[in-house]
């Protein structure tokens, strides 16, 4: 199990809105973004699987150009991940303060899960303030330390699906619709208040996926009407069995897409999500006349990515890889194996493996690091 540090009454202080009345701001950046990811967290999610999402998010280099949005599927769910979400943020702060004090090896930088300070140092380019939260007067930061002032990295926000979609707009379609669906219901109200303050968007599911690298340097040239889809990891397993002509005719034809990572331009994505959500009204409506199966969101996705015709005005880019699965690339292995196999990889899927198998080879690589074993209580607590 984590172990989690002492509780601190943070009820002195009434959280701070996010925007515009809206939402927690649980870290102000030290300067405006031009990315943004947004994770959303469902109801099933756990206080674990949270937190290895979130450290190896602040570990991936993502927040050094990306804000960071976790939208959670119930009013319940944020107050039962508040000291998560504030426990990885200071433990992100102190890993900033003590890298910055000192100087990582190179064959540090070249493992798999190390902490690269150098991805958070302000370049000379000026920046406004973070969009988040209270303007302030000195600096961008909430930390004077000139140290901290010379470093950029994003901001990490929480939103309830209520408060992005106050209507409820689905309930009087489906009887039930779990977060996977909500949360096309969240995106127009969040994505037009910003729809000015940021270029790329990165769509992220928490229960499946792990960042570990920088995935949006994947779009971060491509034009701000593109969406990048990747393959499911069991259609391109199939695809190299039958060789590259049935490979390129499956592509063409039938394209099963990975809903757990979407990203793109602002624009391509903000499309997406405007036109996904009245797919799934479509779907619900239809199922209730003609009592068709469960409404998906695969489905409903795949269906609406082959259609040209209601996303013409968005550059889809359909990627020939998968996001690898961890449980197909055999975690009972060596360590040293499967972490070889995570190299090159800025994303991996959790799969159906044992999550705790999973989360401890993490944690024992990151405790192999000197520094980074002082900030973190797993590693304190096995030393």
């Amino acid at each position: 199990m984590w172990r989690r540090k002492p509780k601190i009454d943070r009820k002195i202080s009434r959280p701070q809105a996010a925007l515009q009345g809206l939402g927690t701001l649980y870290r102000r950046g030290t300067r405006a973004m031009s990315e943004i990811a947004v994770a959303h967290v469902a109801d099933d999610v756990t206080d674990d699987e949270l937190r290895l999402f979130l450290r190896a998010l602040h570990r991936s280099g993502v927040t050094a150009r990306a804000d960071v949005v976790l939208l959670f599927a119930s009013s319940s769910s944020s107050p039962k991940f508040d000291s998560v979400i504030r426990d990885e943020n200071d433990s992100f702060s102190e890993l900033i303060r003590r890298h910055n004090k000192t100087t990582s090896s190179s064959k540090n930088l070249r493992q798999l899960l190390s902490f690269d300070v150098a991805q958070f140092k302000a370049g000379k380019k000026e920046a406004g303030e973070p969009l988040w939260g209270k303007r302030v007067r000195i600096g961008f930061g909430n930390n004077s330390d000139d140290s901290t002032q010379k470093l950029s990295y994003g901001s990490v926000i929480g939103f309830e699906a209520s408060e992005l979609d106050p209507e409820n707009s689905l309930s009087g379609f489906l009887d039930h619709f779990p977060m996977s669906l909500r949360r096309w219901a969240c995106y127009p109200m969040l994505f037009g208040r910003v729809r000015r303050n940021f270029k790329h968007i990165m769509l992220v599911d928490v229960k499946n996926l792990i960042l570990l690298g920088d995935q949006l340097g994947l779009v971060r040239n491509r034009s701000p009407e593109s969406v990048l889809v990747f393959v499911k990891s069991d259609n391109a397993n199939s695809n190299n069995k039958h060789g590259k002509r049935n490979s390129d005719k499956a592509t063409q034809s039938r394209y099963a897409v990975n809903s757990a990572v979407i990203m793109g331009g602002s624009r391509g994505i903000r499309r997406l999500s405007n036109a996904m959500l009245m797919e799934i009204v479509r779907a619900a409506t239809a199922a209730q006349h003609k009592r068709r199966s469960a409404v998906t969101e695969s489905g409903i996705l795949n269906q609406l990515l082959g259609n040209e015709f209601l996303l013409k005005n968005v550059k889809l880019v359909k990627s020939a890889e998968s996001v690898p699965d961890v449980s197909k690339l055999g975690l009972n292995s060596a360590a040293a194996g499967l972490l070889l196999s995570f190299s090159g990889h800025a994303v991996v899927r959790r799969g159906n493996s044992n999550g705790h198998d999973l989360k401890s080879l993490i944690m024992k690589q990151i405790c192999s690091f000197e520094v980074d074993s002082s900030v973190y209580r797993d590693c304190l607590a096995k030393s």
